[in-house]
């Protein structure tokens, strides 16, 4: 796979824990915090949790992981608990070179974790405007969310669970996000955890609907009156409408908040795809599910999201492509092994069907689809009867995640009694029924008035006017009028040609700004937009000139031209001869040679 680059991008691998076992879920949660700072700076690409967890306990070399994720920068780490204090180290690469840009050690105490997280967020952002271009960095990113150390362990611990996205880890993680809410009930995102826990479950019919409903919002309600500006709880709050009660002005509307609170993540884009899909606009799911695969390129749930619009489009050969390429990232994922199912009857391809189900003994019901395949398609390939078709669902252990048992009513003629169904599950907002106007296995039904009135009864009185259906970048203004960028232009010229502030090989953006009398972000801005450099070539080029002034005069001639290259200013053999080539396209050696015969 091969992902077109942004320079203005990394990806956040997991960071590996040392020590014990049990504290994998720490090591984990730094790297989500850092990954979820770091999308609050706007024009960064960051990768998703998702794709950049791809990689955990994966040794692969940092120039193959950049070309599949599409980012010019890795960030890797290690953390590891020692009583109440935390080590953590990182190291900002290159995908290009392998080069290291940036890298330290961290020895703190556990109290501070958060003050942690933000400082090496913000460093990293410094450090990619520094090499790759102008970033607008906020002077913090993290803020402590609570000050409870052990509410907030018992939170990674609950997430970590819930983020395997099956129904017994996500019940099984309520608990935790309980302890951390009795420890600190002022803790948002523990309101919002386990908000989103219960109302998922109870959409898709784990658990009582009306009362896990009305628990989930109680959460998150809560949650959105200790932090009302939280993306998280915006994400929540609209996806608990959508699947909860097909709300979707409600849904769009908190959807719309959590994205201007943060333009970067790929989950809202997700569920911005699901609320247009179920609104019968693919296209406009299709256009959320391309952003989200830009910063999610490795999300099985993207894929079978993407496969899902094709197959609506009844295109079902390339949906099932795109199922596949889900369950080659997830092998286990229930609902893509089930929509590939769907596909391969409905493409009446009877042999691919079956060899399937023979290979795939996890399908929830392979009796009904060679039923409904030979009932749909007027058939004697399965030859399957209705005893076994029935005996297959009273058998069943868990809840069907498709409609099946609908489906075979449709097709068994019986269509009175599958429209009383559809009916009744509309009511219930049935989470396996949410794209029913899309669903080709209903198209039987469509000619009855009965259809008719179940979707009007959805969407006849639906109003999503003045709702924001996508993002809109602000328009940049210039942070500096003409008058004050001829000031500060002069003032940087001559520091740099009178003071040689670049002969400091540790100069950095921020002491730059502190020199110039400016702040960091209007330092950058002027850098990028009116020299046209971005913070390190353009003092790379100050030491280039440098290292030329003292390399042709004669009193140097028994210094090596690596020792010039450190007294300009260069501190790495590396990023010396890489610039030198880059500026004057010949070797310091031969440029030397050129200038000096």
């Amino acid at each position: 796979m091969h992902t077109s680059f942004n320079p203005k991008s990394i990806a956040v691998l997991p960071f590996v824990n040392i020590g014990r076992e049990e504290n994998e879920y720490f090591s984990d949660g730094i790297t989500e915090e850092i990954i979820n700072a770091l999308t609050k700076v706007r024009d960064l690409k960051v990768t998703a949790r998702t794709s950049s967890f791809y990689y955990k306990h994966k040794n692969l070399d940092a120039r193959l992981i950049g070309n599949e994720l599409g980012v010019e920068t890795l960030l890797e780490g290690s953390a590891r608990i020692i009583h109440d204090r935390v080590r953590i180290t990182a190291q900002l690469i290159r995908t290009d070179t392998g080069f290291h840009i940036w890298s330290e050690n961290f020895d703190r105490d556990l109290s501070d974790i958060f003050e942690l997280q933000d400082e090496i967020s913000l460093l990293i952002a410094d450090k990619i405007r520094e090499n790759f271009g102008h970033l607008e960095v906020q002077e913090h990113l993290i803020e402590a969310p609570t000050k409870n150390i052990e509410a907030y362990k018992h939170l990674l611990q609950g997430r970590e669970l819930r983020m395997r996205w099956n129904s017994q880890d996500v019940k099984d993680a309520i608990p935790y996000f309980e302890q951390s809410i009795t420890l600190d009930p002022s803790y948002a995102d523990a309101h919002f955890e386990k908000g989103w826990c219960l109302g998922m479950l109870a959409s898709w019919g784990y658990l009582k609907k009306d009362e896990g409903l009305l628990e989930a919002n109680r959460h998150i309600d809560i949650g959105l009156q200790l932090n009302p500006n939280s993306a998280m709880g915006h994400y929540v709050k609209g996806t608990i409408s959508f699947w909860g009660y097909w709300n979707y002005k409600d849904a769009f509307e908190h959807l719309q908040l959590s994205l201007e609170i943060n333009p970067n993540s790929s989950e809202v884009r997700d569920a911005m795809a699901d609320g247009f899909s179920a609104l019968g606009k693919i296209d406009e799911a299709l256009a959320n599910n391309e952003i989200a695969l830009r910063i999610n390129p490795l999300s099985a749930n993207l894929y079978f999201t993407k496969g899902n619009m094709i197959y609506f489009k009844r295109n079902y050969k390339d949906s099932v492509v795109l199922f596949d390429k889900a369950l080659s990232i997830n092998p286990f994922f229930p609902l893509a092994l089930e929509m590939k199912a769907a596909a391969l009857l409905l493409d009446r391809n009877a042999d691919v069907l079956s060899s399937f189900i023979e290979n795939t003994p996890q399908l929830e019901r392979p009796n009904t689809y060679r039923a409904i395949y030979d009932l749909m398609h007027n058939a004697n390939v399965f030859n399957i009867s209705k005893k076994e078709v029935e005996k297959e669902f009273q058998e069943a252990s868990i809840v069907s995640l498709r409609a099946w048992d609908l489906y075979y009513q449709v097709y068994s003629g019986n269509h009175e009694i599958a429209l009383d169904t559809l009916n009744v599950r509309i009511k219930e907002r049935s989470g396996q029924l949410f794209n029913f106007r899309n669903d080709p296995f209903l198209e039987p039904l469509r000619t009855y008035r009965k259809y008719k009135e179940i979707e009007d009864s959805v969407f006849q009185a639906l109003d999503l006017q003045g709702i924001v259906l996508e993002t809109k970048s602000p328009v940049a203004s210039s942070p500096l009028d003409n008058s004050q960028i001829e000031h500060y232009s002069e003032a940087i010229e001559l520091l740099m040609n009178e003071k040689k502030l670049y002969i400091d090989p540790e100069l950095s953006l921020k002491q730059l700004a502190a020199h110039v009398g400016l702040h960091a972000n209007k330092l950058s801005w002027l850098l990028n937009n009116h020299f046209g450099n971005n913070f390190n070539d353009f003092i790379n080029r100050f030491r280039i000139m440098e290292f030329q002034k003292m390399a042709i005069d004669p009193a140097n001639k028994n210094l090596t031209l690596l020792g010039l290259a450190y007294d300009s200013g260069f501190n790495s053999k590396t990023v010396f001869n890489t610039f030198f080539k880059k500026e004057t396209g010949m070797t310091p050696k031969q440029w030397v040679k050129q200038n000096t015969t």
